[in-house]
């Protein structure tokens, strides 16, 4: 007997479905895309409306064979791919394919979408098909249209005027633009010295700190005390007139709420991954393909998350209402608010899908099922899983207290803390934040003070001033670069991930303590593109383009008129810079400086392994430096006062490496001393190795801290963990180390490969990231 032909877009949603639709359905793949523009010029012809060719994707052709064999014999033709404009079109493709290959006849051809996979959702879309939409089809088209319009006429370009190889993309581009701005605003930051006073105090056991907020009647600001002498005056004279004892003159209590954030969309859940999971968007989109796909829990496979490819905040009224059950059983009903919250989405589009990132059953918590999950599906299920429940609790409440005292008649220190008087969602669940908000959080300190009244006369410990320097803004990470493309409104949920994975696959930004750095090349290709192409790589217009095409996509505009207003000015730039910019116009850049060896000038010049300093009387002059040399050798030594270089009593001087500032010495390179610039903790362990020496903290170039023999470079020994004073009493090293993983916890190690020994060590707290 003929069946129904369901077609998704992988094995695995395939077999889950299999077991939801039952015999009178063959559920086949067709493995993503089948079809793309053929690979050489006039794919698109710009002459004839934006007609696209296309051609079958080799490695699927034989998926599509087996969906036109089976479609022959089937009654009726389900499209269920994707629920998104992307997934719109491959239905789009596979329908134009099996017309051309005669493979249908009469038979009536319905497109199914749901946004879980459950047997309720699934059986429900069938039951309601609807029409292939082209208008979702047509923005699909114009988005592949413009990227390939975009990257065969300015990768050509980029091959003449730069280096054999590059290529530039659509949304890319702007990106890159985003790492290099960062990239010149740091290297542009003056950091400006400041100075804090700050008062250690004690009341019975508990110790907590004060700042100073008020000098002689005057308020201090961030740069208000900018000199080590003018810091070191106020400390004496405030130890002076304290005389061991601070009084409390006012005490100032707050109450606040926070309330808790909406469930996840695909830019807050590639944020949140990267934060506290330390995902890539990449590695974050692949695991949660699988949860949505299905996952066997038990009683087969099963779709565990709705859709992940959203801009909604919106859950379904039958989630909310299964969610607000379970908090109240969980967690009591004074953790659930009156009435459920109703988050607004920002974006006008949506993205096409209905509804958040959410668990399809809340009811099944991730403990429970952790058994079937990978580690990886374990981990994003239940961050996914917390932040929904999160979402639909009551608000926490927080008591905030501030602490004034004085030091004399017009000086003022602040002590600020905060308790949580109810945890509301935060028992659950509370967001990471970027480096600019967990700076500030730091600085407020959500700490608990003691108990203290006004007039209470407070055991002073010690007054000390604090130098400190204002930072350059942080190189994008994952999470933060995901932020800014979604505020900027560059790019859709589903290209996050593949604008990141381009840029590292062109090698125009690397990622360097995880966070992106842009190379040479990188470089270069950004000033071109600024210079000669400003409009495609500016902000606005990249957004507004993007607007555009989801007006396409909710039929209010037509896709033909969108392509031609873009590609007539688009093809007679990429004439114009074709013939009027020089190649030496884009990787050369001049400097006021004249070639020692001939005088003509010398340029900045982009060379196999980057940039460097040359001639441009090249090549009848060879005349080559560094341009980190040039940069090191261009600020001028700081002597270290004091202070001669143990090795040949030469003078030291604070010097500028690529990892730093650091003390070297002024005869290098006959002399090669070098110090780190910040003294190291001593831990004042006896080094196991040489017995002179102690083991002290350093920092690594890769920002991740080692503990190592102060008697470097004489004694090498070093360790990745915190030294422990103990003997193993296992191989009776002399040492122990405090290892912490998230699987076991915090416990003492052998440092010795050969040994093994661990025992629990529970003096240090929790690791966890909640």
């Amino acid at each position: 007997m003929a069946k129904n032909l369901v077609i998704v877009e992988s094995p695995a949603k395939a077999k889950t479905l299999k077991k939801y639709l039952g015999k009178d359905f063959e559920i086949l793949a067709s493995y993503g895309h089948v079809r793309d523009l053929v690979p050489k010029e006039g794919a698109v012809d710009t002459e004839h409306n934006f007609v696209m060719k296309y051609q079958i994707i080799e490695k699927n052709a034989k998926h599509v064979e087996a969906i036109c064999a089976q479609l022959k014999q089937s009654k009726a033709l389900y499209l269920a791919t994707d629920p998104d404009r992307e997934g719109e079109a491959i239905s789009w493709h596979l329908h134009e394919l099996v017309k051309e290959k005669k493979a249908i006849k009469d038979q009536p051809v319905h497109r199914v979408v749901f946004h879980e996979i459950t047997k309720s959702a699934v059986q429900a879309a069938i039951q309601m098909p609807r029409t292939l939409s082209l208008d979702l089809v047509n923005a699909q088209q114009a988005r592949r249209a413009l990227d390939y319009l975009v990257g065969f006429n300015l990768s050509p370009l980029l091959w003449k005027k730069i280096r054999r190889g590059l290529s530039a993309g659509r949304v890319q581009s702007p990106a890159l633009r985003m790492i290099v701005e960062r990239e010149e605003d740091i290297e542009k930051f003056k950091s400006q010295e400041y100075w804090t006073v700050e008062a250690d105090l004690k009341v019975k056991k508990q110790e907590f700190s004060a700042k100073l907020v008020e000098y002689h009647g005057k308020k201090l600001e961030q740069f208000s005390i900018s000199q080590e002498t003018e810091a070191k005056a106020i400390e004496l004279e405030l130890q002076t007139i304290a005389k061991g004892k601070l009084k409390v003159e006012k005490i100032t209590k707050t109450q606040r709420k926070r309330n808790p954030t909406a469930p996840f969309t695909t830019s807050t859940l590639q944020q949140e991954a990267s934060r506290k999971l330390g995902f890539s968007t990449q590695r974050t989109m692949r695991v949660a393909q699988q949860l949505y796909e299905g996952i066997d829990v038990g009683e087969g496979a099963a779709g565990l998350i709705t859709y992940m490819r959203t801009d909604s905040v919106h859950l379904a009224n039958e989630a909310v209402a299964e969610i607000r059950e379970l908090i109240a059983e969980r967690y009591g009903s004074e953790a659930l608010p009156k009435e459920a919250k109703v988050y607004k989405t920002k974006s006008k589009n949506a993205q096409e899908a209905h509804e958040a990132i959410r668990p399809t059953m809340v009811r099944q918590i991730p403990d429970a099922i952790k058994s079937a999950l990978s580690p990886d599906q374990y981990k994003l299920y239940n961050l996914i899983w917390k932040r929904t429940v999160a979402s639909q609790m009551i608000h926490a409440t927080i008591d905030s207290v501030a602490v004034d005292l004085s030091c004399g008649a017009e000086n003022r220190f602040r002590a600020n803390g905060s308790t949580i008087s109810s945890p509301g969602f935060m028992q659950v669940y509370l967001e990471g934040v970027d480096d600019a908000k967990a700076h500030q959080q730091e600085e407020e300190g959500e700490r608990i003070l003691p108990v203290m009244k006004e007039g209470d006369l407070i055991d002073l410990l010690a007054i000390h001033a604090d130098q400190h320097f204002t930072e350059p803004p942080p190189r994008y990470s994952e999470a933060s670069l995901v932020k800014a493309l979604e505020e900027h409104g560059i790019g859709r949920p589903s290209t996050y991930a593949s604008i990141i994975s381009t840029l590292l696959h062109r090698a125009y930004v690397i990622l360097e303590s995880r966070r992106f750095k842009p190379t040479d090349v990188g470089r270069i290709v950004n000033k071109f593109l600024k210079q000669y192409f400003y409009q495609y790589v500016d902000y606005d217009f990249t957004a507004k383009l993007e607007d555009e095409l989801d007006a396409v996509s909710r039929g209010e505009k037509q896709w033909i008129p969108l392509m031609s207003e873009f590609w007539k000015p688009f093809i007679q730039l990429i004439h114009q810079t074709e013939e009027t910019v020089k190649r030496s116009d884009v990787t050369h850049e001049a400097l006021e400086e004249k070639c020692p060896k001939c005088e003509k000038p010398l340029s900045i010049r982009l060379g196999k392994r980057g940039r460097f300093i040359g001639c441009t009387g090249y090549p009848d002059c060879d005349y080559t430096r560094s341009l980190e040399e040039d940069r090191e050798s261009s600020l001028q030594p700081q002597i270290v006062e004091g202070r001669r270089c143990p090795k040949c009593e030469g003078e030291l001087v604070i010097k500028q490496g690529r990892y730093g500032k650091f003390i070297g010495c002024h005869q290098y390179p006959k002399c090669k001393y070098i110090e780190s610039l910040d003294k190291p903790e001593d831990t004042s362990v006896t080094c196991p190795e040489c017995h002179k020496g102690t083991l002290v903290k350093r920092k690594s170039r890769y920002g991740t801290f080692f503990y190592s023999c102060n008697q470097y470079p004489d004694c090498k020994y070093a360790v990745n963990n915190p030294p422990l004073s103990e003997a193993c009493p296992k191989c009776h090293w002399p040492i122990l180390t405090n290892k912490v993983t998230k699987r076991r916890g915090s416990e003492k190690a052998c440092p010795q490969k050969t040994c093994g020994y661990t025992e629990p060590y529970p003096e240090i707290g929790n690791t966890g990231t909640e």
